[in-house]
């Protein structure tokens, strides 16, 4: 596999331009590639255009298995991944978190395909919150901008696929979003619905995984019926939204305290349940995969251990590849929801 990243962090305007440089301001959006590790190694990293960066991952794509929808299962089929990290991280600790994704998910045997690192400045410290907040807003413009071309590229290999199936597209997006990273998502998936006119008939992702997200619970509150809410946008732009959460996770407890506004967060909670919710939509409560004197060794306990436990590790993979969720909670990979919900 190769390593892919997309950075929002800034760069100075003299000196050597790599990640070793990023600043902690929002700067223009640069391209990154590398196709050995570890990638916690800067020098590991090259500065691509974005014009080489989209032509390597679609060279990249091209390569996944070229499954036959009659007689194949679409389970197996790749992905293009994104990974978009949360607050209080600096470079080196998302990068050592994507490193262990990739380690996990995206390496042979066993791969998923290709996983892409969305790199936003947060600063890398407790204190930071606040900041990080309005960073992870601020950015949201340019992460729409990558999600609208990915779109756009789709819809056009949509229309060549009807054409000749020998067209179609053989990598379906996911998206693994952790904490705060999930409202620069937020902000940035209500942008691409309003830009591409809402449409409520094309997803753009296959798989959403918003894990210990840093959000409102009711983000989905709308149900099935169209408000324009921000969580319109992702339920109506993805097949499957799952959320991770645990009530034992102390980092979205300072949050809460931080930024409260009259509703609990995502990641702690999970979905308010006196709303409707979305058919795709659903959580899973991880707590029960999480041993207190195994997750307090981890950075940030709880908050971090998704990436840590294997059985959590186990369940994203299963996630991603679209496994029924009732299937998951059958086989004792996933504890069964709260509200009853149909099978996607």
């Amino acid at each position: 596999m190769s390593y892919w990243m997309i950075s929002d962090r800034s760069l100075p305007a003299k000196g050597p331009k790599t990640p070793a440089n990023f600043g902690d301001d929002r700067g223009d959006l640069t391209f990154w590639t590398a196709d050995t590790g570890p990638v916690t190694d800067p020098s590991k990293w090259a500065n691509v255009t974005r014009a080489v960066f989209q032509k390597r991952l679609i060279t990249a794509a091209g390569t996944f298995p070229d499954l036959d929808p009659a007689t194949q299962n679409s389970e197996d089929q790749h992905h293009v991944a994104f990974f978009i990290h949360g607050f209080n991280n600096k470079w080196s600790q998302e990068a050592a978190r994507y490193q262990k994704i990739c380690d996990s998910l995206f390496t042979e045997p066993g791969s998923l395909g290709e996983c892409i690192m969305y790199d936003w400045p947060s600063l890398g410290n407790a204190l930071g919150y606040l900041p990080d907040r309005e960073h992870a807003r601020d950015c949201a413009g340019d992460l729409a901008d990558v999600l609208s071309s990915l779109y756009e590229y789709m819809r056009a290999q949509q229309m060549a696929g009807a054409e000749d199936p020998a067209n179609a597209c053989k990598a379906k997006v996911s998206i693994l979003a952790h904490s705060m990273g999930n409202y620069l998502l937020e902000k940035a998936m209500a942008l691409v619905w309003t830009r591409k006119n809402q449409p409520l008939l094309m997803s753009l992702v296959n798989q959403l995984l918003m894990i210990a997200a840093d959000v409102d619970n009711d983000l989905f509150k709308s149900g099935e019926t169209v408000q324009q809410s921000d969580g319109d946008a992702i339920a109506n732009l993805t097949y499957r939204v799952t959320a991770l959460y645990s009530g034992k996770d102390p980092v979205l407890g300072l949050s809460a305290g931080l930024k409260h506004f009259g509703k609990r967060r995502l990641g702690r909670s999970g979905i308010d349940h006196d709303f409707p919710v979305p058919d795709n939509v659903w959580d899973v409560d991880c707590s029960r995969f999480f041993i207190s004197e195994t997750v307090q060794n981890f950075p940030f306990g709880v908050h971090s251990a998704y990436f840590e436990v294997p059985t959590t590790i186990k369940l994203i993979r299963e996630l991603l590849r679209g496994v029924d969720r009732t299937v998951l909670v059958t086989e004792g990979l996933a504890p069964a929801p709260l509200a009853k919900a149909q099978a996607v």
